[in-house]
This record gives C-alpha cells, structure tokens and sequence, in this order.
C-alpha cells in the first residue's frame, strides 16, 4: 500500500436508541420541570396569602388606633364645650377690665387737669 493514498471508510449510522427509552426520559424530565414550575407557582400564591394576613392584621391596628383617636377626640370636645362657659367669662372679665382700664386712664387725665386749674 502507498502511504500516499487514503482509503476510504464505510459511514455508518450510529446504532438508534430505543424510541420508548426516549420518550419515557422525556417526559419524566418534562414532568421534573412542570413540577418545578407548579411548586414556584404554588410558593408565590402561600406568600401572597401571609401578605394577605399580614396586611389585614395591619388595617385591624390601624382601626383600634383610630377608634382610639375617635374617642379620645369626643372626650375632648366634650372637656372643651364643659370648659366653653368659663372661657366666655373669662372673655367678659378681660373686656370689663380694659374698660376699667380706659376709664381709670381717663380719670387720671381728668384729674391732671384740675390739678393744674
């Protein structure tokens, strides 16, 4: 033989693997990544569920807290209509004493006067 010269070889197909093996394979790894899918999906609806609770607890606190705001708010109005009375005396008293004031100023001023006559 010329070591100048190839020889030829038979192409030959690889052997076909069974079609029941590859199919079996293939849908247990399709049903692997279906089940991963089905769990992420399932995981996001339970935290959507905690988040659910949470935020509900959440608005129950917030409604004790203003029920609590609403009520001290009565008692205060209440506290400020029960004081309301004495503030208009109070109102009165400082008006008459700024009368009396003015009139204590014009009797200083008038009395001046018939000091210097």
């Amino acid at each position: 033989e010329d070591p100048a010269i190839e020889t030829a070889e038979e192409a030959k197909e690889p052997a076909e693997a069974d079609i029941n093996e590859l199919c079996k394979d293939m849908f247990n790894k399709m049903a692997t990544y279906l089940t991963g899918e089905l769990t992420a999906t399932s995981e996001d609806y339970k935290l959507l569920e905690n988040m659910n609770k949470l935020t509900s607890l959440k608005y129950l606190e917030m409604k004790d807290i203003a029920i609590n705001i609403s009520r001290n708010l009565k008692d205060l109005n209440q506290k400020y209509a029960a004081l309301q009375p004495y503030l208009e005396q109070i109102n009165l008293i400082e008006e008459q004493v700024a009368a009396l004031e003015q009139a204590a100023y014009k009797l200083d001023a008038y009395s001046k006067k018939l000091g210097n006559y």
